[in-house]
Parts: C-alpha cells; structure tokens; sequence
C-alpha cells in the first residue's frame, strides 16, 4: 500500500476534522515509527501524552495480550477480577481513596464536573440548577458540548452552540481575577496545571498554590486536569506536585491507557466520591477488564519512579538545548519547558506547521498548536541522544522554513 493511495482513500472516506502532516505509520516500536514506505521517525508528539512510555512498551502489551485470552468486557452489570486491583492501585498512586474510571479524557473531565455539581448542592448548600464553575482561559479540557461551551478557543466553538451554563472564565495565571470569580455559587475551580494545548503555557510562581488556599478556605473543590500533564511527563508523578499541591479530584487520561487502550478516571476522597450512587453515572466500557489490565501495568511503571527521573534528568537535557538554540535562533521567542514537555513560541510570519512540515522531511515527528507553537514531548523512554537529534532537528528545521 503506498503513502499516496492511502491518503487518497482517507480524503475520499474520513471525516476532515483533522489535519495530520503527511506520514502514514505502519509500525512503532519504542520512540520511533515507521511509515508505509519504511522510513524511520523520532516521534516527539508521543500521542499527546498518551504515549509517555513509547510505543508497545513490552509490559503493557503483555497485559494487554494476558487480558485478551480471558475477558474482554462484563460491563459494570457485573464484577470482574481486574477492576478492584485497578481501582485500589489507581488510589495508592494518587493518594485518594476512591476512582471511577471512564474511557476518554473528556468522559473524565464531564465527570469531574457532574461530582462538583452534586458536591455543590448536597454539601456545600448552592441552590438547585445555580452551581458554577471557574475554568481559565486557554484552556482545553475535550470535545463535548459542554466542554468546547466554555472553551475561549473560536475553533473548537463555533456553530456548536448552544452551550451549557454554569461556566466562568477567567485569564490563567491572574490570582485576583479568580478571586473576584468566586462566589456564593462557586462549587469547583477546574484548571490544567500546565495548559498544553494552549502550548505548554506554565503557571506563574505560587499560582496554584495561590488557588488552592482559595479554594480551601472557601470549601470548594480544585479539580486538576492532568490528562496530559500526568503520570510522568512534568518529571514528577503530577503536575500539581511541582507546587506542593494537592487537588480534590483528579482528572487523568491518555497515558494511564499507555497509548494501548483508552483509559480514563477521577480519583477523589470517598466523602466527595459518594455522591455518586447507583445509575446516576456510568459507562458500558468505563473500568473493563482489559482497560483495568493496562492501567494497572502503567501504575506499576510509575512505582518504580523510573520515568519520572528520566523525565526530569532528559528534560533538563532537552530544556538547556532548546534555550541554547532560542540564544542563536532569533526566530524562537520563547521556550516553555518541564520535564519532558516544550512549547517552542516562533516569531509572527514563521509558521509552526510550515517548521513541523520541516521536521517530518528532517525524520521527526511534532505538531502545531495556535499557529505560532511547535510542541514537544517526547516518550519518556527517549535517551539523551535522541533528545540532542530532536534539538538539532529542530534547529535545521526552522533554518529551512526561513528559507
């Protein structure tokens, strides 16, 4: 099957809501793919991290194989033998007493908000329907009606309306802003402790905790959205855990299901998580067998705090590489990075899909986001030359874009 017919069916065939860069992967393994032709490429996306431990990590997919040859799905009419494991590991990492998994980051995100809603009207005493949110500016949560409601993002918005109420933005970052939001209706603050689609935007110093006294001493809830920022990829198990602070309800996702299955969940205390009884939310697929299998196999990579430490050590690595290139490249405005996680701000003119476009010729792979961020983020399983190839890619890519 060559590139060409391939991209042609899909043209023909698939719904245009994407806008991939014009690679067809036949194969991966690790941090590299291989596409219909056989060429090789870093991948330095890594599935939006989903794919913080590579490709095919060979412990994932053995339980995933495991779980294949014995059952696949009882739905949630049943017990399983895998979903008490997952849920007690799931709780030992996050810290928090109970979880409820879903499938998808924005099946998470919606119920982290149906708990606020309810946390707000059973125990914080909000009128019945009045409950509100703060979200901040930026941000990006999922696909829903109710999420791209209160996105700021035009794209994502528009001709979707109309949208649930309940929602107030306000600009990431501005502690007086999100004081000045809260109110007698406010039952939950929902942020991303490092926005990544925004473009790896980091909060300013003390923000978050900032916001977490906030929160705390009004008695409402901090909901942490670390569907992408989680589980490795900041160098620390969380985000949340570069500030010292802890959240009421996790929200977790993509790398939780290791880039082998869609895996989702909220991990909450259980005064918080029992306002959830029985039919007031669910999923067919949420907590099955196979999902529980990778999860719990992804856990116990994240035990052995092997992939934070190299996230942290290469990180390092990839920070001092990106700022010694910003140093000679005037094209480069800025570099945001944590751990393995970078936001290259180009100059206004230099297009960050026309340098990605750039990259994939030069053999990585990366993507735009806001039309002036080439993002970064590696699998943490990438070793320090494979960071320094990213660098210097990076480098020859943006001396080709400027011709």
């Amino acid at each position: 099957m060559s590139t060409a017919v391939d991209l042609s069916t899909l043209e023909a065939h698939a719904a245009h809501n994407y806008h991939p860069l014009p690679v067809v992967i036949a194969e991966a393994q690790g941090a590299w793919v291989t596409d219909v032709a056989g060429r090789r490429y870093l991948d330095a996306l890594a599935g939006y991290s989903a794919l913080n431990f590579g490709h095919r990590h060979p412990a994932l997919i053995a339980a995933a194989h495991e779980q294949l040859d014995r059952v696949t799905l009882t739905s949630r009419a049943f017990h399983h033998d895998r979903f008490a494991p997952f849920c007690a590991d799931l709780a030992r990492l996050t810290g928090m007493d109970a979880v409820l998994p879903m499938n998808t980051g924005a099946e998470a995100v919606e119920t982290a908000i149906k708990l606020a809603r309810r946390v707000g009207y059973r125990h914080l005493g909000v009128a019945a329907d009045r409950a509100t949110i703060v979200v901040a500016a930026e941000n990006f949560h999922g696909r829903t009606t109710t999420i791209v409601g209160f996105s700021t993002d035009p794209v994502a918005r528009e001709d979707y309306g109309p949208f649930a109420p309940g929602f107030v933005v306000v600009p990431f970052g501005d502690t007086q802003a999100l004081h000045d939001a809260l109110d007698d209706t406010t039952v939950a603050v929902l942020l991303e402790p490092i926005q990544g689609e925004a473009g790896i935007i980091l909060p300013p110093p003390g923000y978050l905790a900032e916001v977490r006294r906030m929160t705390a001493e009004r008695g409402i809830l901090l909901l942490a959205d670390e569907i992408q920022s989680g589980l490795g990829r900041t160098g620390t198990t969380f985000a949340c855990e570069l500030a010292d602070v802890v959240p009421d309800v996790y929200i977790l996702g993509k790398a939780l299901g290791g880039g082998v299955f869609p895996v989702s969940a909220i991990a909450a205390r259980r005064e918080l998580m029992d306002v959830f009884t029985p039919g007031s939310h669910g999923s067919t697929f949420g907590g099955n067998p196979v999902a529980c299998a990778v999860g719990q196999a992804v856990i116990a990579l994240l035990e052995t705090g092997e992939f934070q430490a190299r996230s942290r050590r290469l990180g390092a690595q990839l920070d001092a590489g990106l700022q010694a290139l910003a140093g000679r490249q005037p094209a480069i405005r800025e570099v945001r990075c944590v751990g393995l996680w970078a936001g290259v701000e180009l100059a206004p003119g230099l297009g960050a899909r026309v340098v990605c476009e750039r990259l994939l010729e030069r053999g990585v792979l990366a993507k735009d986001t806001h039309e002036t961020t080439v993002r970064l983020a590696p699998p943490l399983v990438v070793d320090a030359d494979e960071v320094d190839l990213l660098v210097s890619a990076l480098d020859a890519a943006i001396l080709d874009a400027l011709g």
